[in-house]
């Protein structure tokens, strides 16, 4: 990954609007969420959801699908995990040994489902 990819990924995730609405489509990945299910459950009202969508769409966190009158959006689960090697890629300095220990210690690992890190 680019650092200027991270970048523009991280200044989106910087709002925490944007931030719980992209761990909302994490939540309900693959299948995404419509418009209408984002507003009323984050309690965002439309026309500010529309911004953010737009921001995180833009992003490539999200991808977006017509259905009819509706618009699913759907969380860019392959870029969010490329986004957290691009952070840990020089962890202990590339020794895989220390490293280990250190997620083990952090619990990250367990908490990363296996079929989440799938195609």
């Amino acid at each position: 990954m680019e650092t200027k990819t991270a970048t523009t990924i991280f200044e989106v995730l910087t709002s925490d609007a944007r931030l719980a609405i992209f761990r909302l489509l994490v939540k309900y990945a693959p299948d995404g969420l419509v418009a209408g299910e984002i507003s009323r459950m984050l309690d965002i009202p439309k026309t500010n959801l529309s911004f953010h969508l737009k921001n995180i769409v833009h992003s490539g966190l999200a991808s977006v699908v017509r259905e009819g009158r509706n618009t699913r959006y759907k969380a860019n689960i392959p870029l969010m995990m490329k986004t957290i090697a691009y952070l840990t890629e020089e962890c202990c300095s590339g020794n895989l040994g220390q490293c280990r220990g250190v997620q083990t210690e952090s619990e990250i690992m367990s908490k990363i489902p296996p079929a989440c890190c799938e195609g």
